[in-house]
């Protein structure tokens, strides 16, 4: 018995996908990350909902990276004009072929425009990274932190933003991320790394008192007090030691001899 094969997730909501196509767009979309990354199947679709603010002729179908700026640019100027807000970081994961970025750009659109609301499972998961994909690989293949670099820096990003400062906490952002996840895996499975148990963690320790410290009463106190003043009080008893002493004048004659010493 054959069975057939499982549609491919193509993470846009199905309704969203029947309005797309009930706008007729002069393109189809057949992969949402590229397609939507330049902007002008963006502007297209609100063409359909402000036809004179979005002259068709003054955005270009390309891909390259200027063409992306100058199409998202006039898009957002009529935007703000309209009072309307979509999100930066999503604008520009989607022009930058962030994962999910542009998944979420489209279901945003809908909801201002149509004015419903979309129910995606997981959005507040989604952070434009390859987290989730490298989640559902095994640890060995896992990326290293040079490949997550690559993962999650396009070079479209490099040459949209020109200083060095704002990439270099990009990479460091990456690198973080990616060694807590090491850290997380790590505790996870520590036979598989070799993870030795610190002293902290090989010390015993005891559980804390049930009661907490409690003061002494006053007849202990008295009690320690009289004690430590009859040993103070106590008397101390010395031995007399003799010590024999030589003669002195035996002791001068040995010492003055000139005579012997001269002879010698």
């Amino acid at each position: 018995m054959a069975y057939a094969q499982p549609l491919k997730k193509t993470g846009v909501p199905r309704e969203v996908l029947k309005w797309l196509q009930s706008l007729d767009l002069s393109l189809s979309t057949k992969n949402t990350r590229r397609d939507f990354s330049n902007g002008y199947l963006v502007a297209e679709i609100f063409s359909w909902y402000y036809p004179e603010d979005f002259p068709m002729h003054s955005y270009g179908n390309g891909t390259s990276l200027p063409t992306k700026l100058s199409n998202w640019s006039q898009i957002e100027r009529f935007l703000l004009k309209q009072n309307i807000m979509l999100p930066k970081d999503m604008i520009d994961g989607t022009i930058h072929c962030k994962p999910g970025a542009a998944e979420l750009l489209i279901q945003d659109v809908y909801s201002l425009l149509t004015n419903r609301r979309v129910r995606s499972l997981g959005e507040d998961d989604i952070d434009f990274t390859d987290r989730s994909y490298q989640e559902n690989l095994p640890m060995v293949a896992r990326s290293t932190a040079s490949k997550a670099i690559k993962n999650n820096l396009r070079l479209s990003e490099v040459i949209a933003e020109p200083s060095i400062h704002a990439n270099k906490q990009k990479i460091q952002a990456i690198i973080h991320t990616h060694l807590q996840r090491r850290q997380a895996e790590r505790a996870e499975d520590p036979k598989r790394f070799n993870m030795k148990p610190t002293l902290g963690e090989l010390a015993v320790r005891l559980p804390p008192p049930e009661q907490g410290w409690k003061q002494p009463s006053a007849s202990k106190r008295s009690a320690k007090m009289s004690s430590a003043t009859s040993a103070s009080n106590a008397i101390v008893q010395f031995k007399e030691i003799n010590v024999r002493q030589t003669d002195k004048p035996s002791v001068l004659s040995n010492i003055d001899m000139p005579s012997q010493i001269k002879g010698f």
